[in-house]
């Protein structure tokens, strides 16, 4: 009886349980389960952590961090007004078959890596051969602002030209300042000609862009000649059958009994070195005449693609007997060591076509009176017609 009573002091009565004021004491964090279990990793040992007798201490969530770009240098971006802009002007005179564009000035234009700015503009007429109708201004150095107060002119401008050509200018590095090979350029534009309006002078402020690029053709096998994949969207434009062209002058002169023929100049001539001019001079032939008096030649001019000449030449004879003849204009490239190298010509006769044949029939039926004409060079062999 009294073992049971020990036993029944031993029980404690649901109701003398709730009526325990039980203090649980601090809360202490739960074991991880990889705290009582080994990790079976060569470069992990088991470990059984010891409980922190401090409260948790519940961590505040945060997104992670996204990557940020690499900000460039200040102004740099993808907006054309970083790279500065250009002033200039542009005068289309049909009379006397010229081009003229003025460079102005430039601002705000980005320094290179080298932190100088020594900078000039060039020009080119798209599409054609870079070489042939490129023109450059002086350069300006040292500043970020430089002003040219330069003209380019291109002679030989027709209105064909104008329907379908582009100008195209670039603000560029000068390279032999800098030290540098062919330095890319700082910001380039273009123009389309068509929108000019013949006689009237169209200023421009014009903000630079970023140069294009373009795939090589594939028939340069790249791989091949170890050229780069990608270039100068300019230099991809294909000239076709263009070789230049020639201003010529004809007057029969009454006083003298003959013909004069006026070589003035040559523009935007293939170029045939690989340098990327032509030593160019001209030769003339009567046909048919005999003798040397039938043929002329000028004098050469080195490494250009623009070259004036302003030579004339006299052939005698009647202006009927010079009618039923033909006159070969051939336009070449000066070789040393070697035969030279044919650019174009221009044939004028009353049989030949539009406007030699026009040019031709006009001087002849006049007297003392000089006419000038531009005429496309063709790049194929002149042959006499019979």
């Amino acid at each position: 009886m009294a073992g049971m009573a020990a036993a029944g002091r031993g029980r404690v009565s649901m109701q003398e349980h709730m009526a325990i004021d039980v203090s649980p004491g601090p809360i202490r964090p739960i074991h991880l389960i990889s705290d009582y279990f080994p990790h079976f990793y060569h470069f992990t040992e088991p470990t059984l952590r010891t409980p922190d007798p401090r409260p948790p201490v519940t961590p505040t969530i945060r997104s992670a961090p996204q990557p940020q770009p690499d900000p460039g240098p200040e102004g740099d971006s993808d907006d054309s007004t970083a790279l500065g802009t250009l002033e200039f002007t542009l005068l289309f005179d049909v009379d006397n078959s010229t081009l003229h564009c003025t460079a102005h000035r430039a601002k705000g234009l980005k320094p290179s890596a080298s932190g100088s700015v020594d900078t000039f503009v060039k020009a080119n007429l798209l599409p054609g051969a870079i070489k042939a109708s490129q023109l450059r201004t002086r350069t300006v150095r040292g500043t970020r602002g430089p002003i040219w107060e330069e003209t380019l002119t291109y002679h030989g401008f027709t209105l064909q030209d104008a329907r379908c050509k582009t100008l195209r200018l670039c603000v560029c590095e000068d390279p032999r300042l800098r030290r540098r090979r062919r330095a890319p350029p700082l910001g380039e534009l273009r123009v389309p000609l068509r929108k000019l309006v013949p006689n009237r002078a169209r200023s421009f402020d014009v903000c630079l862009e970023r140069r294009r690029l373009t795939k090589r053709p594939k028939s340069l096998d790249t791989a091949a000649r170890g050229m780069s994949l990608y270039e100068e969207e300019a230099e991809t434009e294909v000239p076709g059958e263009e070789r230049g062209r020639i201003l010529l002058s004809l007057c029969y002169s009454s006083q003298r009994g003959g013909l004069l023929v006026g070589v003035l100049r040559c523009a935007h001539l293939a170029p045939m070195d690989t340098n990327g001019y032509s030593d160019p001079f001209v030769r003339l032939l009567l046909h048919p005449n005999v003798g040397k008096k039938s043929k002329y030649k000028t004098s050469v001019h080195k490494k250009t693609l623009n070259p004036e000449f302003n030579e004339e030449f006299f052939y005698a004879g009647p202006r009927e007997e010079l009618a039923q003849k033909t006159l070969l204009v051939s336009v070449w490239d000066h070789d040393l060591g070697t035969a030279d190298d044919f650019i174009g010509g221009v044939q004028l006769s009353s049989q030949a076509s539009g406007e030699q044949q026009q040019h031709w029939r006009e001087c002849l039926g006049r007297s003392d009176c000089r006419l000038e004409l531009w005429h496309p060079l063709d790049g194929a062999p002149l042959q006499l017609r019979d």
